[in-house]
């Protein structure tokens, strides 16, 4: 596979040209174009720029709307609920986020629900905005169902991840978790299918319930938790709170992430923001610097969070290898 080298900026330009070319108005495409950048930058190319042909192809059949104007209302002192709008999660969470940061810090903590939302990318991208604010950030999404319950066969929850980012007190991030509810994210086995590669088996099962390392049957058939029951146990957490408690979609009844089928899924995201130092008297940083500290002087050991700020940090300095087809792609789609 040819490749070539872009700088985080290229590829934000590259993204936000596509996207505004399918129909999302200028807004809308900055606010994604930024997140599909830093995806790219942080290493997690399956949310970056191989997503730009599907959100373009969704912009032009209808399935996001590129023109929405995500709508933000205060309900209770410390309780924020944003409608999406069927447009693009993004600039439905930033304009969320002008109001949850302030009530935050207000109070102590605040929580916000997005309604009738779309795919938000990489999660911990917007928990690690309440962090670098000073916030400790916790974040939920819910996604169409691919994982079945315990016992059964049939998809009942999505693939589901949280996030938590921890403030390092000084205007960064300390920690930074996000993981989904499965042993991988379902766009890892979409890549592994666009690639013509096998995925690795305890990933997934086919529609019989079987293993399978097809990446097309899996596609057809469950994602496996994470942990077993555990990780059914996370997906339905999740879903509480990023669906049921957002007045959002079901992903049980959401239309999928992939393919123009199904019209606008209409999921749902849920935040929350703590001023945890006030509530740790000042003593939050110092105790987190401890425990990275105690977790880095482990020969072999990662911080979570760090091998995404390391690849950070050389994008910057040196650019990002993509795909000369995928790019090629992307500016046809221009």
């Amino acid at each position: 596979m040819t490749e070539t080298t872009l700088s985080v900026a290229a590829v934000e330009k590259l993204a936000f040209t596509a996207l505004a070319a399918a129909g999302a108005h200028t807004a809308a495409a900055r606010s994604l174009a930024r997140a599909v950048a830093m995806a790219e930058a942080d290493g997690i190319a399956s949310h970056g720029l191989a997503y730009v042909p599907t959100y373009c192809e969704h912009l032009r059949c209808g399935k996001v709307d590129g023109a929405a104007t995500p709508t933000v209302v205060q309900l209770k002192p410390a309780l924020l609920v944003v409608d999406a709008g069927t447009g693009f999660a993004h600039p439905a969470i930033e304009a969320g986020f002008e109001r949850l940061l302030p009530l935050a810090r207000e109070n102590g903590i605040a929580a916000m629900a997005v309604r009738n939302s779309y795919n938000c990318g990489v999660l911990g991208y917007h928990t690690e905005h309440l962090a670098r604010a000073g916030l400790l950030g916790l974040g939920f999404t819910n996604a169409p169902a691919s994982i079945a319950p315990v016992g059964g066969l049939r998809p009942i929850v999505g693939t589901n991840p949280f996030a938590i980012a921890a403030p390092d007190g000084q205007g960064g991030v300390s920690m930074s978790i996000d993981q989904s509810a499965s042993v991988v994210a379902k766009s890892e086995v979409m890549k592994r299918k666009r690639e013509g590669r096998a995925i690795p088996a305890g990933w997934c099962l086919g529609p019989d319930g079987e293993p399978t390392t097809d990446p097309e049957i899996a596609l057809k058939g469950t994602m496996m938790p994470a942990g077993g029951y555990k990780g059914v146990g996370v997906a339905l957490l999740v879903e509480i709170l990023a669906a049921a408690a957002s007045g959002a979609t079901l992903g049980l009844d959401a239309s999928p992430f992939s393919g123009p089928a199904g019209g606008p899924p209409r999921t749902g995201q849920f935040f929350m923001a703590i001023d945890v130092q006030v509530s740790s008297a000042g003593a939050f940083s110092d105790r987190l610097a401890h425990l990275v500290a105690a977790i880095a002087a482990q020969e072999g050991a990662h911080v979570p969070g760090g091998k995404r700020a390391a690849a950070r940090q050389r994008a910057v300095l040196s650019g990002i290898k993509v795909s000369a087809d995928l790019v090629a792609r992307i500016e046809a789609l221009s």
